[in-house]
């Protein structure tokens, strides 16, 4: 007799990747300037650790709001106390008015269409069993962030379809390939039910272009299905083109508060833009209110602390600080993206040129044995456990030609970052040298 439940049994929970076998490598042997320098250095971990300074400073002149004093008078117990699962007023607030700040104050946000979820990852999968299930499909361009197979399809057991993108135009997404998938998925008698789109992209680095906007926009209109844009990194677009967010366009086409608008929903969170991943703060804007509801329902199995709300919502009401915090944090992955990829050039590599995020899409084409993935896992292990470099394979992100790779900048120290660009001019080197 089975004692497990069917979860508990399945091996489908999309974590059998190399993308994730990088991790566990490294877990195994991390890298560390004193105690371990000869460890492996994660460049797989999309996460900012260049302005955390700024945060700190920020916490030492605000010791009674990092010590939850209100006048100076503690005010624990308050926060230590139940708090109701819609998520404290005064955080919504700060909330979204730093989602218009970071969109140039082109759009506005309304508090009561948020719902705070422990992290992007729970605000992706919330929204997913709000709109899908099993027999439905979402569609996503690819290339596109690994864990997708695990938030998106492990618990709600809706099919991810991919939208085929390539090199030939940057990876931009097309109508042809939004026909085709879709056409994909009713081939495999699924039902569409929407779009999802990192914007910026996981992991190539680039902001979708309002042009690209206005195509998804149409589409999902032709086929009356859902588009969720993912902007999680909207704030790290340091070079122009700038960011443009889907609540823009509809804006511009006059679409706010249409039956349009109900279909078009937006994930962001604070673990890239402020570095904050451990806080686990996440949010889904809809303005659908069905929506809405249930997501506000559902969020009551995944809280954001009252600790955590009441701190970043004094932190964010700071809008001195905030304005001087997203200027600085943009010019500092500006200066470092541009070190990453000076490296890479040094040593014979080309990158996709990026606007955002904390990664750069990489080309190691010409240093493969043959054009073909099994040459590009025999390329990643090389560079992973003789060369000590923990980065992420193309097809670990469903991208359909082989020799790409998302690398990693914003997570390590100067020194780190280059004894890394050693080991690469190393590597490639050896690689040329041998005739690999």
């Amino acid at each position: 007799m089975r004692l497990l439940s069917e979860k508990a049994m399945c091996n489908t929970h999309g974590q059998v990747s190399s993308y994730f076998a990088g991790w566990e490598e490294y877990e195994k042997n991390p890298y560390d300037e004193v105690n371990n320098p000869t460890g492996i250095i994660q460049m797989g971990l999309a996460e900012n650790q260049l302005s955390f300074d700024l945060l700190e400073s920020w916490l030492a002149n605000n010791q009674d709001t990092a010590s939850f004093k209100k006048d100076g008078q503690s005010f624990f117990r308050e926060l230590a106390l139940f708090q109701d699962y819609h998520g404290l007023p005064v955080f919504k607030k700060a909330m979204v008015e730093f989602m218009s700040e970071i969109r140039g104050n082109k759009v506005a946000f309304d508090q009561n269409k948020l719902v705070l979820t422990a992290g992007a990852t729970a605000a992706n999968e919330t929204l997913i069993f709000c709109l899908a299930g099993k027999g439905d499909a979402i569609l996503l361009p690819t290339p596109y962030y690994p864990g997708f197979d695990r938030d998106l399809q492990w618990r709600t057991r809706v099919e991810i379809v991919p939208i085929q993108c390539t090199s030939s135009n940057n990876f931009q997404i097309t109508k042809p390939a939004l026909e085709q998938a879709y056409q994909d998925a009713q081939n495999r008698n699924l039902k569409v039910k929407g779009v999802l789109v990192t914007n910026p992209s996981n992991p190539l680095g680039i902001t979708i272009s309002r042009s690209e906007l206005n195509l998804l926009l149409s589409f999902i209109i032709s086929k009356g299905i859902h588009l969720i844009s993912d902007e999680i990194y909207s704030g790290t677009a340091f070079n122009s083109p700038g960011f443009v967010s889907i609540m823009e366009v509809l804006k511009e086409k006059k679409c706010e508060n249409t039956e349009v608008s109900n279909r078009v929903h937006i994930v962001y969170g604070l673990s890239k833009d402020l570095g904050l991943p451990g806080f686990r703060v996440g949010a889904i804007y809809s303005n659908n209110d069905k929506v809405v509801s249930t997501a506000t329902k559902m969020s009551s199995f995944g809280l954001v602390s009252s600790q955590t709300q009441y701190l970043l919502s004094a932190l964010l009401s700071d809008k001195k600080f905030t304005k001087s915090y997203i200027s600085e944090n943009q010019k500092r992955l500006k200066n470092r993206q541009k070190q990453l990829v000076k490296g890479f050039e040094k040593a014979g590599i080309s990158c996709l040129k990026s606007n955002a995020g904390l990664f750069c899409w990489v080309n190691m084409k010409h240093l493969l044995k043959s054009n073909t993935f099994e040459a590009e896992q025999e390329l990643w292990e090389r560079i992973v456990y003789d060369f000590k470099l923990n980065i992420s394979p193309g097809s670990s992100c469903h991208c359909i030609e082989p020799g790409w790779f998302r690398v990693c900048f914003a997570n390590m120290s100067q020194t780190t970052l280059n004894l890394a660009m050693d080991r690469l001019k190393t590597f490639v080197d050896s690689t040329t040298n041998t005739n690999y």
